[in-house]
């Protein structure tokens, strides 16, 4: 038996690892890039027009406000219409469309292998622009990332690429999708870091990179240039402005909190309700129609309430019934099921909630306080501090409130990661069942090698060797699972474990023939400066349980042993770090 010839390896502890398939994925991000943007043409253009036809009678592509309707008590069954239009199509269309659209992402992207059906695709920024269009209190945004979500996935599907490459061009979808509604291409990477990607390496950042600024450089064209919400630059934050960002920013997550549990406490309410979920939307389209027709502001997308929170222009009781109003009718309907984003109405939220608290600070202005209310709000509930805190700049183009900014949304993260376990994107996914660990961390078997953990006592038999002999010393007791085979000159040239012995046995071989004879006809080995994870997947693809160690020089010189026990041994080396801790103070030399 001959050991395989050594693979050219190269970049063995590269930083990143490096694929030519990066390029392909890249070129296919810039495509990617254009269709979501033309998906978010497609669905602003379809809420506007429905918006328009529904509560002003008027065929328009522009949004506008939805509080100066004058349908009246009709306010009421509006939103109910269009939730139970949107109940028929879920429940014969796609289930997938209900809710926000990121935890169905997430559940693609995890437990799907990235794979989502062109009936999404259509029905998702249908069901959306009619649940928005109707008055329904959601943003664009969480229904366009499912659909450029959807719209990567299915382009990644026309082509063989593996479930991690899908994985790639679905988060490049949806971070396309993100940057032509918002102009925000920066946030959409860094929302697709910190919510989508669940890694950090070249071959997924690159992709959706260039398929977010290509979104952002063809909207454009569609949207115009510039900030949506440009604002006056406020001055450069001080000391005080720091210490009640950090206030705010502790407000915003407890009612960050707040409204999370409010949206499950709808969820539950309407689970009780003795009629199948399909009428749910319908019931919850009522309530905000009920809230729509106390206060209209809180109807729709309210863009343009965020532009005035943005310029000081909310204050006093309108804060106050914007925080209130936004967050019944929200958390109400989106408890029901219907279809909408999270983003916009987060954002009224924080921006309420920092211009109502302006008055009482001694620093800056009611848009500043809302500027920074909107992204605690938006970084704490959806757990993406960075995401918010450069969406808020990209928005404004006010990068003064930058270090302000830093400090409220990193306070309202903290404060929501000790007082909800999940966020209102994963409570849902934990749901159904499934559990998502969103931390980042390296793996052991990353940094550690071969030779750090391997074994260099080594159990070996000559190839003359019988099977009865061996059996004969294994039931003497022995330490490892397999037995090295060496030849006359010390050279490795196989491998036998004790269920090749046992097999052997139980199918009637000859007890004379050798060891050899007998061994697993491909030998796979490793070597001490290879990575315990590159070992690791050779044992997995071929179902084995143990390596031999051979020098790189000499490949059939046996130097060591690889076992599942030094696996875990690595495993546990990581796990006493992060429990272990030193009683007293010691100088490392």
């Amino acid at each position: 038996m001959s050991l395989p010839p050594e693979p050219a390896v190269t970049d063995r502890l590269a930083d990143f690892t490096r694929d030519k398939r990066i390029l392909l994925l890249t070129v296919m991000a810039v495509i990617i890039g254009i269709l979501s943007t033309l998906s978010a043409w497609c669905l602003v253009t379809l809420i506007a027009v429905i918006s328009n036809l529904v509560f002003y009678q008027r065929f328009s592509t522009v949004l506008t406000s939805l509080a100066h309707n004058h349908l009246g008590l009709g306010v009421i069954l509006v939103p109910a219409l269009g939730g139970l239009i949107i109940g028929f199509m879920a429940r014969y269309g796609s289930e997938k469309i209900r809710g926000h659209g990121i935890p169905e992402a997430l559940e693609a992207i995890l437990f799907g292998q990235s794979k989502m059906s062109a009936r999404v695709a259509i029905l998702k920024p249908l069901s959306s622009a009619i649940s928005i269009g109707t008055g329904g209190p959601f943003g664009a945004e969480g229904p366009i990332i499912m659909t450029g979500g959807a719209v990567g996935s299915l382009f990644a599907q026309m082509f063989h690429l593996s479930a991690i490459e899908r994985k790639t061009l679905l988060v490049a979808g949806a971070a396309g999708g993100m940057a032509a509604i918002f102009a925000t291409p920066v946030a959409a990477v860094l929302l697709a870091v910190e919510l989508l990607l669940f890694e950090w390496k070249p071959r997924s950042f690159i992709p959706v990179t260039i398929a977010a600024v290509v979104a952002g450089v063809v909207r454009i064209g569609i949207f115009g240039q510039g900030p949506i919400f440009p604002i006056l630059p406020h001055p450069l934050t001080d000391g005080t402005v720091m210490l009640f960002a950090l206030l705010v920013g502790l407000g915003s997550g407890l009612v960050s909190g707040l409204v999370t549990q409010c949206v499950y406490f709808f969820e539950h309410l309407f689970e009780k309700l003795p009629v199948h979920w399909m009428w749910w939307p319908a019931l919850g389209g009522l309530m905000v129609g009920v809230g729509g027709y106390v206060e209209p502001r809180v109807l729709g997308v309210g863009y343009d309430l965020i532009e005035s929170l943005l310029s000081g222009r909310v204050i006093g009781w309108l804060a106050v019934s914007l925080l209130i109003g936004k967050s019944l009718v929200w958390s109400s309907a989106l408890g029901s099921g219907t279809s909408g984003g999270v983003l916009a109405p987060l954002l009224i939220i924080g921006g309420a909630l920092g211009a109502l608290l302006a008055p009482w600070i001694p620093a800056g202005d009611a848009g500043l306080w809302a500027m920074i209310g909107m992204a605690a709000m938006m970084g704490g509930t959806m757990r993406a501090p960075l995401t918010a805190m450069i969406f808020a700049i990209e928005l404004t183009h006010d990068i003064n409130v930058l270090p302000a900014l830093l400090i409220g949304c990193v306070s309202a993260y903290a404060l929501t990661v000790f007082i909800m376990p999940r966020s209102i994107l994963t409570e849902k996914v934990t749901r159904r069942g499934y559990h998502i660990n969103c931390e980042y961390g390296v793996d052991p078997l990353s940094i550690t090698r071969v030779q750090d953990v391997m074994e260099t006592e080594l159990q070996t038999v000559p190839e003359t060797m019988s099977l009865l002999e061996l059996s004969t010393l294994l039931g003497k007791g022995t330490r490892h699972q397999a037995s090295l085979i060496l030849n006359q000159d010390g050279d490795l040239v196989g491998l036998i474990t004790r269920g090749d012995v046992i097999r052997a046995i139980e199918a009637g071989a000859d007890l004379s023939a050798s060891v050899l004879s007998i061994s697993n006809a491909k030998l796979m080995v490793t070597y001490p400066d290879e990575l315990l994870k590159d070992a690791v997947a050779k044992m997995v693809n071929l179902d084995i349980g143990r390596l031999p160690v051979v020098n790189r020089v000499q490949p059939s010189r046996a130097i060591g042993y690889l076992g599942r026990s030094a696996i875990i041994q690595a495993q546990m080396r990581y796990l006493e770090e992060e429990r272990h801790r030193e009683s007293r103070w010691f100088s490392a030399s």
